[in-house]
């Protein structure tokens, strides 16, 4: 299959892949567990095994695939090689691809990070990534220049689904916001005044209360979300707009297991009725 991405930044890029194809994000996690249910090893060429037939089943029933690639670094080097290969088949299948590293540092280090994911060319090239600025925002200011450079896209954690963040995401900063409201103000600071959707988004778990943190939906005007918790986590697709309100049109809607759990045989449908309900 060729290559038939399309083109242009990255915030440019994910409202075509909305127009085209919907909002609908498939999470490629390979655990032990659906492994086992899929009837393939836990081993790494379990792992590539599964994701090349997410990727099959994926194209053409939505846009946007989001592997979690802990599932794949577990088994190594042997790991890396697999997940390499999905993600070369995500590009050949024109899918737009968040990788979900989740890192953050300072420095060379971050930086590295960038270049490892952000290159064009490079064996885990993703169109974006997702990252953590617990250092401030402006420790990922290495990555945010190669994502600018490159037609990239970061995915800043903001609001979590996991409980035990809440303590420290909903802590209040000097400037009285909440944390995780500091850093949706401060990647709308980054983004600029420009029309459409910037390049830079943030995570917001849809089994959070926006309220809670600080958040009003009217605050991430012309910022991607990226929304995990969706399906298995207990979110409901059809909670989206109750959810994140005037930013639901550009919010990333997000199911792994709920999808997942219908095998390889019944995956492409049940991506279908996902990304059906999604656009209802």
């Amino acid at each position: 299959m060729s290559d038939h991405r399309v083109s242009g930044d990255f915030g440019s890029r994910l409202g075509q892949v909305f127009a085209a194809s919907g909002r609908l994000c498939v999470g490629i996690d390979p655990h032990s567990q659906l492994l086992a249910l899929w009837g393939l090893p836990d081993t790494a060429a379990g792992a590539r095994e599964f994701g090349i037939r997410v990727v099959d089943a994926v194209a053409g029933g939505a846009g946007i695939l989001k592997p979690q690639v802990a599932f794949f670094e577990r088994h190594g080097a042997a790991g890396y090689s697999a997940l390499e290969d999905v993600l070369a088949t995500a590009r050949a299948a024109g899918l737009l691809v968040i990788a979900d590293v989740k890192r953050g540092d300072v420095g060379t280090s971050v930086d590295a990070y960038g270049e490892a994911w952000l290159t064009p060319g490079g064996p885990l090239e993703a169109d974006a990534m997702t990252a953590v600025a617990y250092q401030g925002l402006g420790s990922l200011d290495g990555v945010l220049a190669r994502a600018a450079e490159s037609g990239k896209g970061v995915f800043v954690l903001a609001a979590t689904s996991n409980p035990e963040g809440a303590a420290v995401q909903q802590a209040r900063r000097a400037d009285g916001n909440s944390v995780a409201a500091g850093v949706v103000a401060d990647v709308r600071g980054r983004n600029g005044s420009a029309p459409g959707l910037g390049s830079i988004g943030v995570v917001l778990g849809a089994t959070v209360r926006l309220a809670d943190y600080g958040i009003e939906p009217e605050l991430l005007a012309g910022i991607p979300v990226l929304a995990p918790g969706f399906g298995a986590q207990g979110a409901q697709i059809s909670d989206v707009e109750r959810l994140f309100g005037v930013a639901s049109s550009h919010t990333v809607v997000t199911v792994s297991r709920s999808v997942l759990r219908a095998g390889p045989d019944g995956l492409a449908e049940a991506v279908r009725r996902a990304s059906e309900e999604v656009a209802t």
